[in-house]
């Protein structure tokens, strides 16, 4: 038995509406009630987890689900900056990419990304990866609190 958790912020970076559509199912699916706060590249992802602009009053995110083809910055950009910054670095950041290539893998965990996720090209079984992503940092890992 899992003791009860509380909800958390996910900050899903996806410019991919169809990939958003399904981690949105996915979310409602599990129905654990994270929160999903979803921004489409690079530069607005830097812009929610520094709260500029548009996004002054975004919550801290407990988990980040980035794509790292995006537009602007891609994800490997922000996974550094995430990676780098002691205000951000404690936020586990799992890579959910459509790249299976052996050196994006090598890259992102060099970059200190905690898990790295080929997303399925199966409906089904992208809802499923999801669900276990978020089953896991939120149930099963310890996540600093905020």
């Amino acid at each position: 038995m899992t003791a009860p958790t509380e909800p958390i912020d996910v900050l899903l970076v996806e410019d991919d509406p169809g990939d958003e559509l399904m981690t949105r199912e996915a979310f409602e699916d599990n129905k654990i009630g994270n929160t999903l706060h979803v921004v489409r590249d690079g530069e607005e992802a830097l812009d929610f987890l520094y709260r500029r602009g548009q996004h002054a009053d975004a919550p801290r995110p407990g988990l980040i689900l980035l794509d790292l083809n995006l537009p602007k910055y891609d994800g490997r950009e922000v996974l550094q900056r995430v990676k780098s910054d002691p205000d951000l670095s404690h936020i586990p950041v799992v890579v959910l990419t459509t790249s299976a290539a052996e050196e994006d893998i090598l890259r992102s965990y060099k970059l200190h990304a905690n898990a790295y996720v080929t997303k399925p090209v199966d409906l089904d079984r992208f809802i499923s990866a999801v669900q276990q992503i978020d089953e896991f940092f939120v149930q099963v890992v310890r996540l600093p609190r905020l």
